[in-house]
């Protein structure tokens, strides 16, 4: 009894700040990706990490400058999601709606989607649960890609799933 306790903890401990992520949807328009992770930290402290140290989690090698980028998140509608390195500036989504400590949506296309003309809705959900906060990361995306979407959604996919990793090990262990 002891033991089998003892692995539900292991694998409960190993699941926390672990990101999952499947493609929900996929048509020749576009395509659906959520990617969920379980952080131990409240959802107030979660949500202040979010949106007000982004540039400490967020991938810096998921940035146009690089490690030498400023990444910012303005938490209000109209704000932006922005990237600054010298004179040079990225708007990665613009702010459309914000329910702070619960809900904050972004509009537009997230790195070379952008450059190839998709256009999404990225909404961010944040739920208390017994083990701290959980944190879903839902992408729908449309657009026109010749090739299709089948395999674009997976990188998607798995891309997120890194930026929200980056998310929860600094909700988890911070800077460290």
């Amino acid at each position: 009894m002891l033991l089998s306790k003892t692995l539900v903890l292991f694998f409960l401990i190993l699941s926390v700040g672990k990101s999952y992520g499947e493609v929900l949807f996929l048509a020749e328009t576009g395509f659906i990706v959520e990617n969920k992770v379980v952080v131990t930290s409240s959802r107030e402290d979660t949500w202040r990490i979010f949106s007000q140290d982004v540039d400490q989690w967020w991938p810096s090698d998921h940035t146009w400058w690089g490690e030498e980028s400023t990444l910012t998140i303005g938490a209000n509608a109209g704000g932006c999601f922005c990237e600054s390195h010298k004179n040079k500036s990225a708007e990665h989504m613009r702010v459309s709606f914000v329910e702070p400590t619960r809900v904050l949506r972004m509009l537009g296309g997230l790195g070379p989607l952008q450059g190839l003309g998709m256009y999404g809705a990225l909404e961010w959900t944040f739920k208390d649960n017994d083990q701290g906060t959980e944190v879903t990361m839902t992408y729908k995306v449309n657009g026109i890609n010749p090739g299709g979407f089948k395999a674009l959604a997976p990188i998607v996919d798995r891309v997120q799933a890194l930026q929200l990793s980056g998310l929860a090990r600094f909700v988890n262990e911070g800077d460290s």
